[in-house]
């Protein structure tokens, strides 16, 4: 990079800067080509289908997890790898993009869209605080429920992104009030490019907020990538399966412990961040001391409220159909009771139309019916085209239409793992597994998949981990669910790192956190949840799926 060298310096740059800059600014290429070919042995020393699926799995995982070529182009890559090495034809690889559970999570992020759309999300919140109250730990509780609450519907960065500027709002009032600081003193952190750093007090309500969104996450199948990942993995590799991942078992196994974590969160913020059993503290003070300007924090809360104005026949619209979409996944196939789905048994049903009729209604009904004001004679008549309930120029703006692609490769990677062989070759390599206690290969592969996640991108590592898991779970004769769903869900626990998931860096980069704080606050949460998780695998889910041992037709 010549623009990177100071010719008053040095006319003729050694080699090694010359070196250091080529690698400084073209390790992605070098690496995207590198990567490739140093994989080649893999399938040219050794024949079979199976060994070159895992030379494509090999050289997709390294491209994933180095992001040496973007995420999303790196899951494009099976469309013509699977057919050029003999795995799977075209359609049938190209079908993997375009499965049932892909429509469902892209028609979810359609219909939390809606919500941010219409600000129904942002009421919701507002609303919150003010019913829990506005002492610093009552907020700080608000914060937790609301955000844990609305990313069970729509993405975790969004809920972040739309919690961020209310926390600040909150904030600057508790400091004007001389309730809490929000910046260090720059004697004992300096600020950088003239942005201070937050205190404690400050980084318990933004890092609360991030993990809670990624905790919140877990709780529906719409909530995040990952839960929709070992789901089609697994329904792909065991398509006959009795017992499916659906809405509503999904939601019984998860919600329960959801609950637990998001308790624990402010359990802890509140020890380590808030002062409490400290009361002697300076923090602590301060804390107890809030609830006196309890009042002046509520009356800036309740003035964002009003400005939002009455809730308006876009929201309410908006509202209805959410319900329709939940109650429609909820209904569908129960399994404790005849579900809308077993009547019309006439073809099968899955849950993609569940969410795609009211995708429809959000692009067909007008956000406002000022028509029938006119009719009434209750107002003028339209003088221009009523808009809908969500734009498509908004919609195609704001949908991760990448992330679509980074769960079909991962569903076209597993289908051809088990298409070659590969995933049978896998299983036998994993036989010593065979004399490791259930919950010990459980516990392990949450680990595994925490450690990994926080490195990077969770569907990715999810993509990588899942379909290993399924031939772990048929060599040792448990039923894959009794993993998948623990490591499933543990791809989420990205706590220490920006980098690990959206949130993260949303909230780092608004507040200006240094990455060593967030690492400090993300030890514990990482621990209880990964407990928690398991805890949980042990107990709720023998309710919701009570069978342990791998069935006999999954054999």
């Amino acid at each position: 990079d010549v623009r990177a060298i100071d010719p008053k310096e040095d006319e003729h740059p050694k080699p090694g800067f010359l070196c250091k800059q080529f690698w400084k600014n073209h390790w992605q290429g070098v690496f995207s080509v590198v990567i490739p070919v140093v994989c080649l042995p893999i399938m040219l020393l050794i024949e079979g289908a199976e060994f070159r699926c895992l030379y494509l799995i090999t050289i997709c995982c390294l491209l994933w997890i180095t992001e040496c070529i973007p995420l999303y182009v790196t899951s494009l890559m099976p469309i013509f790898a699977i057919p050029m090495l003999g795995l799977m034809d075209s359609d049938k690889t190209c079908i993997q993009y375009f499965k049932d559970t892909l429509i469902m999570f892209a028609g979810g992020l359609i219909i939390a869209l809606s919500v941010e759309y219409c600000n129904l999300h942002k009421r919701l919140a507002l609303k919150t605080i003010l019913v829990v109250g506005c002492s610093p730990r009552r907020l700080f509780l608000g914060v937790i429920m609301i955000t844990t609450f609305i990313s069970m519907w729509i993405s975790n960065s969004a809920t972040t992104a739309m919690m961020c500027p209310i926390i600040k709002a909150i904030l600057e009032e508790l400091e004007a009030n001389n309730v809490l600081d929000i910046y260090m003193d720059e004697s004992k952190e300096p600020a950088v490019d003239g942005k201070k750093h937050p205190t404690r007090a400050a980084l318990a309500f933004y890092i609360g907020a991030a993990y809670s969104s990624t905790i919140g996450g877990c709780g529906t199948l719409i909530g995040t990538g990952t839960n929709m990942v070992f789901k089609g993995i697994y329904e792909g590799r065991f398509p006959n399966a009795k017992d499916k991942i659906d809405f509503p078992r999904f939601m019984m196994w998860s919600i329960p412990m959801v609950i637990v974590q998001a308790g624990l969160m402010f359990f802890f913020f509140n020890i380590t961040h808030l002062g409490l059993f400290r009361p002697k503290s300076a923090v602590g003070q301060q804390v107890n001391a809030g609830a006196k300007v309890a009042p002046a924090v509520r009356a800036i809360v309740a003035d964002k409220y009003v400005e939002l104005g009455p809730m308006s026949a876009h929201e309410w619209q908006v509202a209805f159909w959410f319900t329709v979409m939940v109650a429609a996944l909820f209904c569908r196939s129960p399994g404790v009771f005849t579900g809308w789905a077993d009547l019309l048994n006439r073809v099968k049903i899955k849950t993609s139309p569940c969410v795609m009729f009211p995708v429809l209604a959000l692009f067909t009904m007008p956000a406002f019916w000022t028509c029938f004001k006119h009719f009434k004679k209750k107002g003028p008549y339209p003088s221009e085209p009523i808009k809908s309930l969500l734009s498509w120029e908004f919609t195609h703006k704001n949908v991760p239409w990448g992330l679509v692609f980074l769960l079909g490769g991962g569903f076209a990677l597993s289908t051809a793992a088990q298409d070659s062989g590969m995933s049978k070759m896998m299983g036998q390599a994993l036989a010593f597994l065979t004399t490791w206690p259930r919950v010990g290969i459980q516990f392990m592969a949450c680990v595994v998949a925490v450690f990994m996640t926080n490195f990077s991108a969770n569907v990715p590592i999810c993509n990588i981990l899942i379909p290993v898991l399924n031939e772990v779970a048929l060599v040792v004769k448990v039923h894959p669910i009794f993993l998948l769903f623990p490591a499933g869900i543990a791809c989420s626990y990205a706590f220490h790192l920006p980098v690990g998931t959206p949130p993260n860096a949303i909230v780092s980069g608004y507040a200006n956190i240094r990455i060593k704080y967030m690492a400090e606050a993300g030890i514990l949460p990482t621990i209880f949840c990964i407990i928690t998780v398991v805890l949980n695998s042990n107990t709720i889910h023998r309710l919701v799926y009570p069978e342990i041992d791998l069935p006999e037709d999954m054999i």
